[in-house]
């Protein structure tokens, strides 16, 4: 007998540039989902972060981190279909190591940071289903373009390689929930509409049991 799977809490997940906030978009209108973004315009740190990476790392995570957890509370407080974009996981598990491990972030303030996501790790539970938008370097970087924002002009090819690589090795171990992976560079959703059928599709055999 078939089980149907109850989705709550959807979260997309992905490198700078992949597509994010307008699968969000997307699927919060098809799915009629409560769409939870993540807070860019009034980031306080963002454009000092991009102009000195070393400087500002520690502000800017901990500000990501503490924002995602309030955002996550409220979801689980409202008890309403949402669909997130971004995870706290990958501000933890990604951006925050990719920076210490560049050098742009102190062994101490990683350590600082890593303990408070430990904390805040005990309260948060993870989405009923995660969607992992997996896209080339030379695909972010096109979409990154297209969209023109000022601070991300600075945004070096090697950064956005090793987000990609730790996003990769994140996702093989991944086991919080179900799963989905889109491969951007074969699935244009954002003009396409049978492209974005198919992730339709993908989420709909999961919540019908049809995998």
């Amino acid at each position: 007998m078939l089980q149907n799977f109850k989705i709550m809490h959807a979260a997309v997940a992905g490198n700078i540039g992949s597509g994010k906030t307008t699968l969000t978009t997307l699927l919060a209108k098809h799915y009629n989902w409560e769409p939870h973004y993540e807070d860019v315009d009034q980031n306080p740190y963002l454009n000092d972060f991009y102009e000195d990476m070393h400087r500002w790392s520690f502000n800017l995570q901990v500000y990501f981190l503490n924002s995602r957890f309030n955002q996550i509370l409220e979801i689980h407080e409202k008890k309403k279909k949402v669909i997130q974009d971004r995870t706290i996981y990958e501000d933890a598990f990604i951006f925050a190591p990719n920076l210490h491990a560049m050098g742009l972030m102190t062994t101490r303030d990683f350590e600082n940071y890593f303990s408070l996501f430990t904390l805040m790790d005990k309260f948060v539970k993870a989405p009923d289903l995660l969607i992992y938008l997996r896209a080339s370097v030379p695909t972010l970087v096109n979409q990154i373009q297209k969209r023109g924002r000022e601070y991300e002009n600075a945004i070096r090819l090697d950064y956005l390689k090793r987000l990609n690589e730790r996003y990769e090795a994140w996702i093989s171990t991944y086991d919080k929930g179900k799963l989905l992976i889109v491969d951007v560079d074969e699935n244009n959703f954002s003009e396409n509409k049978e492209d974005l059928g198919k992730i339709i599709n993908m989420i709909d055999a999961e919540i019908n049991g049809l995998f």
